[in-house]
């Protein structure tokens, strides 16, 4: 974009044009290009009076215009291969550089007046995106590109003069693209890069890299170009923002640290907004105000003022216009309007009369497809946008002025309202169609479906079909056809035909889908290569042949019958027919791209891909029951269309009342082919009209549409133009049409606005009700469900409660109920489980499986419980069990790893093939794995601790078993004395031996020990006294022996012993029943007697066996306790050994742990100062960067000085160099104090001048020519105030030179302390690695140490390998083995069968290895063999031909070319004619330049004729006027005496008349 002045227009590209529009008066100019290829740059001359265009295409041309006439002025040729990308002019516009696009890249800089090529060089390997001269030296320039900078120059050598580039070198940097760059006056370079910083190039190197403060990014985002204007930097991002830089700050960064960022702030800023990406800007003047026009690719141009005052204009959009590739268009049907829609997000309604924007719209989504409703629906100003997220919106487009109550106030010519929202797919809408009635709407999208809609007042949904791909294309058919039926084109060779749905007779309770509709189906099969065989050379030269041959049989035998010989007509033998080439189909079939009807049932197709070249007419088939995706049909006649085998039709339209066919070609040219006759044939679309208007790369037309009169043709392309035609010449419009467009723009729909937010689609919605419905069915489901097992709960307690009031030997068994209690559970939870239902409803046999599984294993516990099973059974069986499968929320990132890999590779990488010994002199210890006396000495206590509470442990054990025998003891007692009361009811005969009651040993009460009573201090005293009395020694320890008497003695029955009641009890019952016995007893009487010695002898043994059991079970316990108590023994064992060992080590560690704390001591200290230094250096960072915004704060006001002085001079002030003199006056001396502040200035000044020092100047020392002042005394007529207040201004400038000479010696010894500190710390970095590594050589000592100890590990028989044994013993020397745990000893002897494998299979590929190396050894020697022997007959051949070897490339580049020598003949004669002409010209021109000057004198003598009469005519009116002024002046003198005659007269007679009565009188009467 450039723009040459305010009323100037703006210079743009578009497609194949290039335009020039105004923006105030919005007219546009074209010119298109000169090889209709595109155009690859545009850029300005420095006068602003040329203007070059550099275009695309094969060779392509540059072309210096002139402005404003806009007349090719010179063309520039060969200087790349295919496009150009960038051109510059110099500062002075006599060079013009350019630089062009792959393959060649080559930049070339041209003497452009003289049309030669001045140097030229290969720019890179890569895309390069800019080229620009230097403005101070015209010999410098810079290129930059796809990750490079270059920079270039051009130097003068021994050869001439050369370009030389020097490639700049990231570094450190990153690499990046490069598409800004701006070169500072002294020599650096300011580039951006893709992140949105500013790198600074000096000598081909990055100095610094700039930022903003806290390490943000200059931009967010790619920086898109780089502006110098006025001394101030300007930097242009694509994030909207425009930043202004101080110049001084970025050409003197340099930086502080090794990340070579260096902070700044922004002088100033502007932001534009959001979703504003800028591209490019340039400067304007506009009455002497600055303004800048910014191209936005969101597509805008904005008018910006960056005086950044408070005076500064807001900015200003200039013009919209779509962003990117226009999608679609459409055109109004009873007016010149138009819409568009594209990926950007907007709809957009064009005045094509008037070439203007009238309204815009702005979705949430980019459109995708557009129609303009036809002219038969009722409400032909709706329009029909579909979108990439499946929506379809209905939108109107009115003339707000006619609403009601808004007339004058609407400021919109049109305006746009949303009518209607609907979603009918859940993919791109990519083709939307009314039927030819405009009873039904069709929309298409890439889901595979077809939605159709009835259109009335609102739109509503009939149905939706499935078709085999997604859809590009849908055609109704013309009016012309019986039946109205849509012709659905498929991206992926798939044409299908349905008719029209009837609204109301399809079924859609439950969904939309048409599945009855009737069907037809084609798909396309590759003919192409067949056509291409036909049409070859091989078959038309065996056709000839076969006709010459026939031709010359028949010949023969008209001859031999000539002759009269009879010919016998034989069969002859056909030779052998060369091949054909082979039939190629391509794998992936081609895309279908536009196609229309022909005939019912018959339509034409254009094609991408391979199949491209050809209009292909094809015909639907009856047979519809074959599988679409196996069907295989073909064309039944095809169109070749020129030059389209690489460039496909994408876009077909007609015009009927002139009869044309446009076709919309891929590299966006545009073709009208005139139609003679209806049908289509190979003769009518030979001729054609053909013209390039959109981009050749990108600019693949998208649309084409005809006006609602068909007086202007419409196309809108991939590169986001627009263009219109006119069909008609101005005298060929018909008379019934206007001559000028007149745009009509229909009034309001008086209904309100349908519009609602659609998050699913219409099928979507539809299955969202039938889910909602099914889960209502299931909650009703469920509730009833609950009340069932409500009432089963209610049974089930009332169940309980009955057997609870049954006697004991009829209740139910718990076990009974726990399995009732089971199944209650059970059943609740498949209820609760019961309806995870999907949203499409899928079955999950898993949970029935686990139901049934369950129930199989929990039948054979009751027979009780078969009928609640049966219940449970049914229940499962009316379920619907459903699940929702379980998916990521998002696809994971590539980079993601599992958790569970990532800890096993860890671990792998830790262990596996890493078994290193603690004696090896490899083996390392980490931080946690150190031994120190602390962590010796926690261990220790640990163990003893560990120890202790196993033994507390095992004595609570003893104990408690202790404690159970003594309350076994009791229990067996009790149960003996109730066995012998039921024996003493019993006969002798039948009495059962009972059990011994068990006694406790006086080893398992140790307590008892110290126990006493009287009695035993009785007895006591009666023993010592008898000890006494015998005086015998007694053995043993009496105390003892009378304790354990004691103890051990029966103790007497007392009077409530319940066993000598028991006793007594039997005794008196055995006396009652030998009484008894003397009575002879009843029949009852025996009953009962025999019923009891039922019952006792069921009870007696009974409760022997309790017994029994009781003492079984105790043996059980002691017998497991015995075992336990053994392992025990042997771990206090091992752990007294271990507690040794960790003695040893103790002792050993005391020792050495003098010498580790004071390797940690150093370590510390090193640490310490370590830390020191770095916060010195974080502060003397920090100094140094406060020394330089106090430098940079004195720089400001050294400048604001300046600027102060420069405003006090004012302009074209004749004393300001001497003033300047003065403020740059050095003084040498000290200061003197100040004089009084009230001294009048005589005085002040006289002092000043004598305490004056010398002063010297730069002025003073290189001489001047002009008047020398003396610098302490003010000349006259300068101003004393001004001289003073330069004088202070003197002394501000010293004392802030002062200051600032200060700051930088401060900062310069800030900065040598700061590398002094800086090389200590490197010292200390190296002292600490030292002792570091003396402190892991001290711990792998202290290591070696504690290894050499010996310790016991207890092993089993079974642990030592049969190969360690000796004559199967245990061997006496353990040194030579190792102690390893049985897991990763089995790994390894795995892994030693594995690497036995793995090398097998290595040495078989070794093996084939060879084998194919020795063959390729012997097909190389073969091969060589072969060339040899070529060679040998090619130098024989040549021998014989030639007499010598000769070297054809040699002879092939000296050959003549007969072509091109006639070629030089021709361009000879053309020449000579030329010249000849020229010469002719040369003389008319001479001869009209002798006219023009014959002409110039007669005009000359002319001019001076009528020079001296103006002159004389001067002269006369000069004394005409003198002379009226004189003749006025003497009649002015003549009235003026008589009229004062004419008043001395009239005093004369009034003063008569007082003095005379008489003639009073008289004149009183008269």
């Amino acid at each position: 974009m450039h723009i040459f002045s305010p009323d100037d227009p703006v210079e743009a590209r578009a497609g194949n044009q290039v335009v020039l529009q105004n923006l105030r008066t919005k007219t546009q100019k074209y010119i298109r290009s000169s090889r209709g290829s595109g155009i690859g740059f545009i850029t300005a001359h420095p006068s602003k009076e040329y203007f070059a265009v550099g275009e695309k295409g094969k060779k392509p041309n540059i072309v210096i215009y002139t402005y404003p006439s806009l007349r090719p002025y010179r063309i520039l040729k060969g200087g790349t291969e295919v496009a150009y990308v960038f051109g510059d002019f110099n500062r002075t516009g006599t060079l013009l550089a350019s630089v062009g696009s792959s393959p060649d890249y080559m930049l070339t800089i041209w003497d452009w007046k003289q049309e030669e090529t001045l140097l030229r060089s290969k720019a890179f390997a890569q895309d390069v995106y800019k080229v620009m001269f230097s403005a101070e030296n015209e010999e410098h320039l810079t290129t930059s590109g796809s990750g490079h900078i270059r920079f270039w120059k051009m130097a003068l050598t021994l050869t001439g003069l050369k370009l030389q580039g020097a490639l700049g070198r990231f570094g450190k940097t990153a690499v990046s693209d490069i598409t800004s760059f701006v070169e500072l006056p002294d020599g650096k370079v300011v580039s951006g890069t893709e992140w949105g910083n500013l790198l600074l190039w000096e000598g081909g190197l990055i100095k610094v890299e700039l930022c903003q403060v806290g390490r943000k990014p200059c931009h967010e985002g790619p920086v898109s170009q780089l502006v110098f204007d006025e001394g101030e930097l300007y930097s242009v991002g694509k994030d909207g923002v425009i930043r202004m830089w101080n110049f001084e700050v970025v050409d003197t960064a340099d930086h502080v640290d090794d990340t070579g960022l260096v902070e700044m702030e922004p002088m100033n800023e502007l932001w534009l907004g959001k979703n504003v990406s800028l591209n490019f800007m340039t400067k304007i003047l506009d009455h002497d105000q600055p303004f800048w026009y910014a191209q936005d690719t969101s597509g805008a141009i904005w008018k910006l003022d960056l005086t950044f005052s408070n005076m500064t204009h807001n900015p200003e959009r200039v013009c919209t216009f779509h962003s990117g590739r226009i999608e679609a268009i459409g055109v109004s049907p009873f007016t010149c309007l138009m819409a568009t829609t594209a990926l950007d997000r907007s709809v957009r309604i064009y005045d094509f009369g008037s070439n203007s924007q009238l309204s815009v719209i702005k979705f949430n989504q980019g459109g995708t497809a557009l129609t303009w409703a036809p002219a038969v629906v009722s409400f032909p100003s709706l329009i029909a946008v579909g979108f990439e997220d499946g929506l379809v919106r209905i939108i109107e487009v009115y003339d707000p002025k006619l609403l009601p109550n808004c007339e004058g106030q609407a400021k919109e010519t049109a305006e746009i309202n949303l009518k209607q929202v609907f979603k009918p797919h859940a993919a791109a809408v990519t083709a939307l169609a009314y039927e030819q009635k405009g009873d039904v709407f069709a929309t298409g999208s890439k889901d595979k479906t077809v939605f159709f809609f009835t259109v009335e007042d609102e739109y509503k949904p009939i149905g939706f079909i499935c078709v085999p791909g997604p859809v590009q294309a849908l055609q109704w058919s013309p009016p012309s056809h019986d039946k109205s039926t849509l012709l659905i084109l498929c991206e992926n060779g798939f044409a299908v035909q349905v008719p029209a749905p009837l609204p109301g007779k399809q079924d859609t309770v439950t969904t939309y889908h048409i599945k009855n509709l009737p069907t037809q189906y084609f798909h396309f099969y590759s003919i192409k290569s067949r056509i291409k065989v036909k049409t070859s050379s091989v078959i038309a030269r065996r056709e000839k042949e076969k006709q010459e041959k026939e031709k010359a049989r028949l010949e023969w035998i008209k001859q031999q019958r000539e002759m009269g010989l009879e010919v016998e007509e034989t069969e002859e033998e056909e030779p052998e027919e060369e091949p054909l080439p082979p039939i190629y189909i391509p794998e992936e079939p081609s895309p279908i791209l536009c196609g229309f009807y022909s005939a019912p049932g018959k339509f034409w197709l254009s094609l991408g891909g391979y199949d491209s070249g050809f209009l292909y007419h094809c015909e639907f088939s009856h047979d519809n029951e074959e599988d679409p995706e196996n069907r295989k049909d073909e064309p039944f006649d095809v169109i070749p269309m020129e030059d389209t085998n690489d460039n496909p039709i994408h876009q077909i339209s007609f015009c009927t009342n002139n009869p044309l066919m446009f076709c919309g070609m891929q590299d966006g040219s545009l073709r009208a082919y005139p139609l003679s006759v209806k049908d289509l044939s190979v003769g009518v679309l030979k001729d054609y009209w053909y013209m390039n208007v959109h981009d050749n790369d990108n600019g693949q037309i998208r649309g084409i549409c005809c006006s609602h009169d068909e007086r202007c043709l419409i196309t809108c392309g991939g590169d986001g133009n627009i263009f219109t035609f006119d069909l008609w010449s101005e005298e060929e419009i018909p008379e019934k049409l206007p001559k000028e467009l007149k745009v009509i723009i229909p009034p309001p729909r008086v209904n309100n606005t349908i519009s609602f937010f659609c998050i699913f689609s219409i099928e979507e919605n539809k299955q969202k009700k039938e889910y909602e419905r099914k889960m209502k069915e299931a909650e009703e489901k469920k509730n009833k469900k609950r009340e069932e097992l409500s009432a089963l709960r209610q049974d089930f307690v009332f169940l309980l409660q009955k057997n609870q009031e049954l006697p004991k030997h009829m209740q139910l068994q718990r076990e009974v109920h726990l399995a009732f209690m089971r199944i209650i559970y059970l059943y609740r939870h498949l209820l609760l489980k019961c309806c995870y239902i999907s949203c499409w409803g899928q079955r999950c046999p898993v949970l029935w499986i686990k139901v049934k599984c369950i129930t199989q294993t929990l039948l054979h516990k009751s027979e009780s419980m078969k009928c609640v099973f049966v219940r449970l059974y049914a229940f499962c069986l009316e379920v619907q069990l459903y699940f929702v499968p379980t998916r990521h929320k998002s696809k994971p990132r590539d980079i993601h790893e599992d958790p569970k890999d990532a800890e096993e590779i860890k671990e792998a990488q830790e262990n596996i093939g890493c078994y290193r010994l603690k004696t090896a002199t490899n083996y390392t210890l980490t931080e946690d794995e150190r031994i120190s006396t602390e962590k010796k000495m926690m261990q220790l206590a640990t163990l003893e601790d560990l120890i202790h509470n196993m033994k507390v442990n095992m004595n609570k054990e003893i104990v408690s078993l202790r404690d159970l025998k003594v309350s076994i003891i009791d229990e067996i007692k009790s149960l003996v004395k109730e066995v012998r009361s039921i024996q003493a009811s019993l006969d002798v005969s039948e009495h059962l031996p009972i059990p011994l009651i068990p006694q406790l040993h006086p080893d398992e009460v140790p307590e008892k020990v110290v126990e006493y009573n009287s009695d035993v201090l009785l007895k006591f005293k009666e023993e010592q006294e008898a000890k006494a009395k015998l005086e015998e020694p007694l053995e043993g320890c009496p105390s003892s022996r009378a304790f354990r008497h004691v103890f051990l003695q029966t103790p007497p029955v007392e009077e409530g012993d319940p066993m000598a009641q028991a006793g007594d009890a039997s005794a008196v019952v055995t006396e009652e029943a030998f009484e008894m016995e003397k009575a002879e007893p009843t029949e009852m009487e025996l009953e009962v007697l025999k019923r009891e010695k039922i019952k006792n002898l069921y009870l007696q043994e009974t409760l022997i066996k309790k017994i029994n059991t009781l003492v079984i079970t105790f043996d059980a316990e002691l017998r497991l306790l015995r075992h336990k108590k053994l392992k025990m023994d042997a771990q206090m064992k091992s752990a007294g050994l271990r507690c040794i060992t960790c003695c040893e080590e103790l002792l050993i560690l005391k020792k050495l742990e003098i010498h580790e704390d004071l390797l940690e001591e150093q370590i510390c200290a090193i640490i310490n100062e370590q830390e020191d230094i770095q916060s010195k250096l974080k502060s003397y960072l920090a100094q140094i960067e406060d020394r330089k915004c106090e430098i940079v704060m004195l720089q400001e006001r050294e400048k604001a000085l300046h600027a102060s002085f420069e405003a006090s001079l004012g302009e074209n002030n004749e004393f300001a160099d001497f003033l300047t003199n003065i403020l740059k006056t050095e003084v040498e001396c000290v200061e003197k104090e100040e004089v009084g502040r009230e001294a009048d200035e005589e005085n002040e000044n006289e002092k000043e001048d004598d305490e004056k020092p010398h002063l010297k100047t730069d002025e003073e020392n290189r001489g001047s020519e002009h008047v020398v002042f003396d610098n302490s005394i003010c000349p006259e007529g300068c101003s004393q105030d001004l001289f003073l207040n330069t004088i202070q201004l003197r002394q501000q400038r010293i004392s802030i030179e002062k200051a600032l000479a200060e700051e930088k010696k401060v900062a310069a010894d800030l900065k040598k302390e700061y590398n002094a500190l800086a090389i200590k710390a490197k010292e200390v970095e190296t002292s600490l690695g030292t002792t570091n590594r003396e402190l892991e050589a001290f711990q792998w000592e202290k290591l070696h140490r504690l290894n050499e100890l010996y310790v016991v590990v207890p092993l089993r028989l079974h642990q030592v390998i049969q190969d360690c044994l000796v004559d199967g013993e245990m061997p006496r020397d353990f040194s030579r083995t190792l102690v390893f745990t049985n897991q990763s000893l089995q790994y390894l002897q795995k892994r030693i069968v594995d690497l036995r494998n793995e090398k097998i299979m290595q040495r078989e590929i070794h093996k084939k290895a060879r084998e194919q190396h020795k063959q390729l050894l012997q097909d190389r020697k073969e091969m060589e063999m072969e060339i040899r022997q070529l060679e040998e007959r090619c130098n024989h051949l040549m021998m014989e031909k030639f007499g010598r070897l000769v070297d054809f490339e040699a002879v092939q580049a000296h050959s003549v070319n007969i072509p091109m020598e006639k070629m030089k003949v021709r361009i000879m004669e053309k020449e000579y004619e030329h010249f000849v002409e020229l010469k002719e010209w040369e003389e008319r021109i001479v001869g009209l330049q002798h006219q023009l000057t014959m002409l110039t004198r007669e005009n000359t003598s002319k001019l001076h004729q009528l020079n001296r009469f103006c002159h004389e005519k001067h002269q006369l009116e000069t004394e005409l006027e003198s002379l009226t002024t004189g003749q006025v002046s003497l009649l002015a003198t003549a009235v003026l005496g008589s009229v004062q005659k004419w008043v001395t007269d009239y005093l004369s007679l009034t003063s008569s008349l007082i003095s005379n009565p008489d003639l009073q009188s008289e004149f009183g009467t008269g």
